[in-house]
């Protein structure tokens, strides 16, 4: 996973392989992913082609979520906030990805290298492509 070097995302440099790192502390984040094999990368700073990578996605959701609509509680935004990631996922063609949707270019990825893969993608995605087994 690519992120900025912001603290919603990473320790501060002067603290980056400090105590907190040894015992097994460090960014919530950095926690998260290792407990789930997810290798956790960090932007280089000042390189024009990583900067602004997050704060953009980061901008896309708040603007289809909490500056779009009035929320009632925390549990209501988080229901929108996944029915966007979901439908971003499944239905946005992206330049990027050679108009391919994230979940297709996934798929791809799996079709093509299954060894890079720690699990097959296909069930999370619920009823996508075939496995690269099947005819």
């Amino acid at each position: 996973m690519l992120t900025d070097n912001g603290t919603t995302s990473a320790e501060q440099p002067r603290y980056r392989g400090g105590l907190t790192d040894r015992y097994g502390g460090g960014h919530v984040l950095d926690r998260v992913c290792k407990a789930h094999g997810i290798e956790h990368w960090l932007t280089k700073r000042y390189h024009p082609w990583t900067n602004g990578q997050a704060e953009r996605m980061k901008r896309t959701v708040k603007d289809a979520t909490v500056q779009a609509f009035h929320y009632a509680g925390l549990v209501a935004l988080q229901a929108h906030v996944l029915a966007f990631v979901q439908a971003y996922d499944f239905a946005k063609h992206l330049k990027a990805l050679r108009w391919r949707t994230p979940c297709e270019a996934i798929c791809d990825a799996w079709r093509r290298e299954p060894e890079r893969f720690r699990i097959n993608p296909h069930p999370l995605f619920r009823d996508q492509t075939p496995s690269p087994a099947s005819p």
